[in-house]
């Protein structure tokens, strides 16, 4: 089975450096990246240049950022949730900020983990392969998509 994660990540050397952390580990898994909240939701919602499921299906695993423009990840995130068939949508929040606001507000909205990006490449590719590793390989999740 074909695995896809949504990266919603507005810093492309963040993107840039995730994608080829984790690529280096689970090359076969499509890594789908978006630049904005709103151009999540699209994704999600299939809406627009989203609409193709072929080419854009719905993610196993949402990677959100906080701080993004036109949509923060916290209004993304409450935005899944309200959604039946997104509701059970694994999100973890891969985020610079080490607030326990933030935190506590993430969790709160329903996210499934609260991860902070790693500075060095090292540190990145062992978080991307570790991430990798449970959520894709380890966890039972509920299909995407899949109504209550």
């Amino acid at each position: 089975m074909s695995q896809t994660i949504l990266l919603v990540e507005d810093n492309t050397d963040d993107a840039e450096l995730f994608a080829r952390s984790f690529h280096r580990t689970y090359a076969n898994v499509s890594l789908p990246t978006v630049s904005d909240g709103e151009a999540a939701r699209d994704y999600l919602a299939g809406n627009g240049p989203y609409a193709d499921r072929s080419k854009f299906p719905l993610p196993n695993i949402v990677l959100l950022d906080v701080k993004l423009p036109r949509l923060s990840g916290f209004e993304l995130l409450s935005w899944i949730r309200q959604h039946p068939q997104l509701r059970r949508l694994l999100v973890v929040m891969l985020t610079s900020s080490r607030e326990s606001v933030d935190v506590r507000r993430a969790y709160d909205l329903g996210a499934n983990s609260y991860l902070v990006k790693p500075i060095a490449l090292a540190d990145m590719q062992q978080l991307a392969s570790a991430l990798g590793l449970y959520w894709l390989k380890l966890n039972e999740a509920v299909p995407a998509g899949t109504t209550p």
